[in-house]
């Protein structure tokens, strides 16, 4: 039994490897147009966001206006940048991902931009919590019992007993 959870948290590693570094010449390639643009258009840009979110929560259509604000660090917005990757792709937890950026293997971030990363990460964690128990079920054929256990362990995903709960009882 233990093989496979090795075997899968390698084969993990190395998935985050190329996520990341795929991220990281994406923002690379889009830095240059970014600097041409100007503030008008940045404006622009933000209002269209808003008006293409109105099904969203107020709360939620503000955040872009977030990334574009100048008196966040470059070093908070690529934080976010790869917390967004980690749960869109990934399906990790709060604390899985602020590990993660924190790590010294990882981000490399200071605590505060990961902190940062993580009050502003628009993400459902119950809905992460599950696609991460329905790939333990399908890949691993774990029982819900054990599933839960992976969910919530400090060596596994660090999901909230919550988020645990809400996976394995939505489990097919």
């Amino acid at each position: 039994m233990k093989n496979p959870f090795y075997i899968h948290r390698l084969l993990l590693a190395i998935v985050a490897v190329f996520i990341i570094t795929g991220c990281s010449h994406a923002a690379n390639g889009s830095k240059g147009s970014e600097s041409k643009s100007t503030s008008s258009t940045s404006a622009s840009s933000v209002s269209d966001q808003k008006t293409d979110k109105k099904d969203e929560p107020k709360a939620e259509a503000e955040k872009p206006t977030k990334d574009t604000d100048n008196s966040v660090p470059t070093e908070y917005k690529s934080a976010l940048k790869q917390a967004e990757t980690y749960s869109k792709y990934m399906h990790m937890s709060k604390q899985g991902i602020y590990k993660q950026l924190t790590s010294e293997y990882g981000g490399k971030f200071k605590p505060e931009a990961a902190q940062y990363a993580i009050d502003n990460v628009q993400a459902d964690w119950n809905e992460n919590a599950l696609k991460k128990a329905q790939s333990y079920q399908k890949d691993m054929h774990m029982s819900p019992e054990a599933i839960r256990d992976q969910l919530t362990s400090e060596y596994g995903e660090k999901f909230t007993p919550e988020e645990a709960e809400y996976a394995v009882s939505h489990l097919s």
